[in-house]
């Protein structure tokens, strides 16, 4: 730490004793390490005093800052005393104060006067309006609302400044204030004696303090500045200390300490031009290969996107030491998610009092912690609602499947906002008594102690707390705070951010997300205070966030001797893919020789080799076992896909239930076939007449709701939507079904339906002398036209290819081809009926009957070529194949 030693050994020569000394520093990460350099230098006396220059302003204000929830809450009590208008409700308030607020905290540090600001701002929407009408009452023009804001801002800040003060609470901006005012007297008061360590940009109050004193020599100021970006006007990373070593202060008898010519030493510069955000971390390990001091002791990576931690974690596995510096965004763990997810809950059933919609349960119960006893209750849960299909689930049901379950009070409505914090705080305690990895109960412990701070603070006022607006006091402190992790600060490898480098310096250093937008932040500010009127009262604007940045980025590499430089060069979302300008700035103005290197996304290709599978003795004896019972379905799955036919066949897998929110093609199917099997079974075994169609075409609706019952489905499924719509095209199928059949008995025709789902088993089909498989199955209608026997068999698809043509060149291989199932499986449902008693001399007719033309009625089964036992042939080759151990099942890769 080459900074932080100079320092160190200047003050040591000034002073033995360094307790005589208090150290102000940027932030307090390198008090460890000034501690390490006094040992390593054998000091033993007593410890300097240390202070953030925060922490120093704020004992000069001797003010309590107050910030946050406790900040809102007061401020809205005071907006709505002053009954201005609008009156905005507190969840209204929530949207616009906070970003007013640091608006405020910038008025109040960087300029004179705030007044002044706010009254130029009215002003400044008066002139605008100048065109306008003012008078007009028309409060939803933009303009006028906007001029109203600031008409409002001139009374209710100046009040809500009074009334802090009166309870002795500031801002940050009013600490600053305050401060301002009693900076002279501390100065000359004091006998104390200031180190300013690393500084570079200061607010006002922060530079009167150090010029202060160090005019009556009662401080002195270390800055680390390099020659490359302060000598050079244009080189933005200069910028604030150029104008410090402007200051009256720095004359003949006391120097401006320090500017060095290191970054121009030699230096190793690699840029790498990375497809991918989470791909720059799979670069790590190769860039550690580099790395001779395989203890990382001098080695940094900064992650300029903290949501690389993760992904940069799990790449480090095989580094022994590692130090995070930087928080873990809370907002990207699960707990917080759940909780998230909790607040949109109580929402919804603000909105629909009578039903739950699964997809805002099932995350919940995935998400939060749970016990053994939650497990099973929850999975149960599951697999019940998904069994019925159950999209909206009553409070009744939800309370007998999960009334048992822990936490079953926060799925509740909850009575307000305050019983649900209590709730919820009840929940955190519980839950940190289970077997929890460390993070999450970090997580959980987070959270107690937010909604402890929120009911605490709601206490003392008068405010009605909406869910939503409890939900927005939340989200704030989700996307607020971080979980810090805790390591050895001066062993192994340090991973941090940006900010958490000043003052220190790494032999080697990895920047990961040098982009655009990443750094610098560019023009991102959340302000309601345009640029010019930021430029004009001397605030902060997005250039000066810029030349902050570019001296944190400068100053970090100055002193490395191998910098990589890691940035994402796919544009998705905000990411443009572009390097950031610093990277430009170095290759056209440094003298260093710069290594481009192009990484493309590290991930193989997938190859994708069909799956194959090989008959194995214990695969050939299930295929022995299935051999007892065939079904024709069971044939044209081996067409469709031998590796579906394998699973389901032979390994007897079945996939899991899905809830549909919309009726898959299949159920569709389902729902119009068994609504025709209730229907048939009333007129079964009987000759049709006129009257029994029309009797059933007006009775559609009840058999559709038996049918919607076997289907395991609520009625309220079919209430609205697509689903609505499904119903009604089923019912129309249906429909016309039966006019179809009415219409063959008004033309005269005798038609009797002999069986409906006829069931049928153990018809030997034989391969050889002593080779036989037993099929087995459903035939969904059998019925007699005019004396022919009609075997019917119902498709949700269209039909296709019902003419066969077989011949002695292509019997063997005419039903190995998943385009003519339908007619295989006509034929085998042919070859059985022959076998059955019961139809022996009827002429038999085979057919489908599509629901995708309905009214076409059945459309049969030809033989331009061949008969059925040419078909049968055919069938048996098939099946050979299936038993053959030296034909393997080999998936069917469809191509689309």
């Amino acid at each position: 730490m080459k900074f932080l030693n100079k320092i160190i050994h200047e003050l040591l020569t000034q002073n033995p004793d360094l307790s005589a000394f208090n150290i102000v520093l940027p932030g307090k990460r390198p008090i460890v390490f000034i501690r390490q350099i006094l040992e390593e230098n054998n000091y033993s006396g007593f410890l300097p005093n240390f202070f953030t220059v925060e922490e120093l302003i704020n004992s000069i204000a001797d003010q309590q800052p107050v910030q946050g929830i406790p900040l809102w809450l007061f401020s809205f009590d005071v907006y709505r005393s002053l009954n201005l208008i609008p009156k905005d409700d507190f969840s209204d308030f929530l949207k616009w104060f906070p970003i007013l607020q640091k608006d405020w905290d910038d008025i109040l540090k960087f300029s004179e006067s705030d007044i002044a600001v706010l009254q130029y701002m009215f002003d400044e929407e008066r002139i605008k309006e100048w065109a306008q009408n003012l008078g007009d009452e028309d409060g939803d023009v933009p303009r006028k609302k906007f001029l109203n804001f600031w008409q409002n801002m001139n009374v209710f800040l100046p009040v809500l400044k009074e009334k802090l003060r009166e309870r002795n609470l500031a801002t940050s901006g009013m600490i600053h204030e305050t401060a301002k005012e009693k900076i002279h007297e501390f100065a000359k008061n004091t006998s104390e004696h200031f180190v300013f360590c690393g500084f570079n940009a200061f607010t006002p109050v922060e530079e009167k303090l150090v010029r202060s004193l160090l005019k009556w020599n009662k401080g002195q100021c270390f800055f680390q500045a390099d020659k490359y970006y302060f000598d050079d006007e244009r080189q933005e990373a200069g910028k604030f200390l150029r104008n410090h070593k402007t200051w009256k202060e720095f004359d003949d008898n006391r120097a401006f300490h320090w500017i060095e010519d290191d970054f121009n030493q030699p230096k190793k510069i690699k840029v790498y031009e990375v497809s991918g955000n989470v791909t720059q971390t799979k670069v790590l390990p190769e860039i550690f290969k580099e790395i001779n001091n395989k203890t990382y002791s001098n080695t940094a990576v900064v992650l300029l996107d903290e949501n690389l931690l993760p992904a940069s974690l799990d790449v480090m596995h095989g580094v022994d030491n590692l130090n995070i510096t930087m928080g873990f965004p809370l907002k990207n763990l699960s707990f917080s998610n759940a909780v998230k997810r909790l607040f949109y809950l109580q929402k919804q059933l603000e909105k629909n009092k009578l039903s739950y919609y699964y997809r805002d349960v099932f995350p919940i119960l995935e998400e939060l912690p749970k016990s053994a006893e939650d497990e099973l209750i929850i999975s149960n849960f599951r697999t019940k609602v998904e069994e019925r299909n159950i999209v909206y689930i009553s409070k009744k049901l939800l309370n007998e499947l999960l009334g048992d379950l822990s936490y079953f009070n926060l799925l509740q409505k909850a009575e307000n906002t305050g019983v649900y914090l209590d709730v919820l705080i009840a929940f955190c305690q519980e839950v940190k008594w289970l077997e929890i990895d460390d993070i999450q109960y970090e997580n959980i412990s987070h959270f107690e102690n937010a909604f402890r701070i929120i009911k605490n603070q709601l206490t003392p006022y008068n405010i009605e707390i909406r869910m939503d607006t409890l939900e927005i006091l939340i989200n704030q402190h989700i996307n607020s705070e971080s979980i810090d992790f805790q390591g050895e600060p001066l062993r192994g490898l340090q991973i941090m951010g940006l900010l958490e480098t000043r003052l220190l310096n790494f032999e080697n250093v990895i920047l990961l997300s040098v982009n655009e937008g990443k750094l610098p932040l560019g023009n991102s500010q959340n302000t309601y205070i345009p640029f010019d009127i930021r430029r004009f009262f001397d605030l902060h604007t997005f250039l000066e966030n810029d030349g902050i940045y570019a001296y944190h980025f400068y100053r970090l590499i100055q002193d490395a001797k191998n910098v990589h430089l890691l940035y994402n060069a796919l544009s998705s979302g905000v990411n443009t893919g572009e390097k950031s300008r610093f990277i430009t700035q170095i290759e056209m103005e440094s003298s260093h020789e710069i290594e481009h290197l192009i990484i493309e996304n590290s991930s193989e290709p997938i190859v994708s080799k069909p799956i194959e599978i090989s008959k194995t003795q214990i695969v050939q004896e299930r295929l022995l076992k299935w051999k007892e019972k065939v079904s024709a379905s069971h044939l044209t799955s081996y067409l469709y896909n031998p590796i579906d036919f394998y699973l389901s066949k032979i390994l007897n897998t079945s996939e899991t239930d899905e809830i549909e929110e919309e009726l898959s093609v299949k159920n569709y199917g389902n729902l119009v076939h068994y609504t025709l099997q209730e229907v048939y079974e009333i007129i079964k075994g009987k000759v049709l007449k006129e009257s029994d169609l029309k009797d059933l075409i007006k009775a559609i609706d009840q058999y559709i709701d038996i049918a919607i019952e076997k289907l395991k489905h609520q009625p309220e499924f079919y209430e609205k939507g697509m689903n609505y719509i499904h119903k009604a095209i089923a019912k129309k199928v249906i429909e016309n079904v039966l006019t179809h059949d009415l219409e063959l008995v008004q033309q005269g025709n005798k038609l009797e339906i002999i069986d409906i789902e006829r069931k049928f088993e153990n018809i030997d089909f034989y391969l050889g002398e002593n080779d036989k498989i037993s099929f087995l199955g459903f035939i969904d209608r059998i019925d007699k036209l005019n004396g022919t026997l009609r075997i019917i068999d119902y498709k949700t698809a269209k039909i296709k290819n019902l003419n066969v043509k077989i011949d002695e060149d292509n019997v063997e291989e005419y039903f190995h081809n998943s385009d003519r199932k339908q007619a295989l499986q006509l034929c085998i449902y042919h070859y059985v009926v022959q076998h059955l008693p019961e139809f022996w001399g009827f002429p038999i007719e085979t057919g489908i009957w599509s629901f995708a033309d309905a009214r076409k009625g059945m459309v049969s089964l030809q033989f331009d070529k061949g008969d059925i036992n040419d078909a049968m042939k055919s069938v048996k080759s098939l099946v050979l194949e299936i038993l053959n151990p030296d034909i393997n099942f080999v998936e069917n890769v469809k191509s689309y």
